[in-house]
């Protein structure tokens, strides 16, 4: 009895470090975002001195912040914003439909072939982004992906591995004995995968697209480095582009335009993360 309780008490005691320690992980990714929300109400003199203080009546900006990003200079925020949106969707869109449709062919024919693609895509996962980017600039420029309604094949392309990783895993659990079924009915590999595959695929397909939505929302990189900046930029461009005369940047503009951006992915994500987690699970450790 004394062994169980003393047993009782040292799971107690885990679980309360446990429980310290990822409450203290949690405040430190969270702090640069607070950060972000504080000083985008700050004045940009505060922002620089004052970093991590609240605002105060000296140094409350209102906003007047955010009214300064979004007219900053001669290129409108709110186009930013509509080739971003566009950027996303599209992108997301392509992963979605050609990664889901190459995992199940992958998964059913389970050739050499097959099984070779698979791992070159999941090779593609390691391979860091900066070893191919200049070839990658010089490519889209050939062959006319410098553009919002071209460049998400190019987004086609590197977000391919991770979702044909999750999709294959998730194809691999659903029972063979369904599509033959389907295909005994009458119906061919398209109307198999639309009709009977697709809507199985759910759970994946949300969180993939809630992963990519994040990932091309976010970027930077790839769209400064393939797209014409004098005629397409990103909310992430955007903002880069808040500087003034020899170089210097309104913090506190800066900041707003930060938050503006990061809001819509924050709620889209808090909204969506129970599906994260199914579709990972289903994908990692079925497959």
């Amino acid at each position: 009895m004394m062994h169980t309780e003393q047993t009782l008490v040292a799971e107690r005691r885990r679980k309360t470090i446990l429980s310290v320690v990822l409450a203290i992980i949690c405040v430190i990714y969270v702090l640069p975002v607070a950060a972000v929300v504080v000083n985008s109400f700050k004045l940009n003199t505060f922002v620089k001195t004052e970093t991590f203080a609240l605002p105060t009546e000296q140094s409350f900006a209102g906003f007047s912040n955010f009214i300064t990003g979004m007219t900053f200079g001669n290129y409108p925020f709110l186009k930013s914003a509509l080739y971003s949106v566009v950027i996303t969707i599209l992108s997301t869109g392509l992963i979605l439909l050609f990664c889901s449709m190459a995992a199940w062919y992958i998964a059913r024919v389970n050739s050499r072939a097959c099984r070779a693609i698979y791992y070159l895509c999941v090779f593609s996962m390691v391979v860091p982004f900066q070893m191919v980017m200049f070839t990658l600039s010089k490519t889209a420029d050939t062959l006319k992906l410098n553009t919002p309604w071209t460049i998400p094949i190019v987004y086609l392309g590197f977000g391919a591995g991770l979702a044909i990783f999750m999709f294959v895993g998730f194809v691999k659990s659903i029972p063979l004995e369904i599509e033959e079924a389907a295909a005994i009915d009458g119906c061919g590999p398209l109307r198999t995968f639309f009709s009977v595959v697709l809507p199985m695929l759910k759970p994946t397909l949300i969180s993939v697209g809630i992963l990519e939505i994040m990932w091309v929302w976010n970027d930077y990189l790839l769209p400064v480095l393939v797209l014409d900046l004098n005629e397409y930029r990103t909310i992430p461009i955007h903002i880069q582009y808040l500087k003034g005369s020899y170089g210097t940047v309104d913090l506190g503009a800066t900041m707003a335009l930060i938050l503006l951006s990061i809001v819509p992915v924050i709620i889209f994500y808090l909204a969506c993360q129970k599906h994260i987690i199914k579709g990972v699970a289903a994908g990692a450790v079925k497959g």
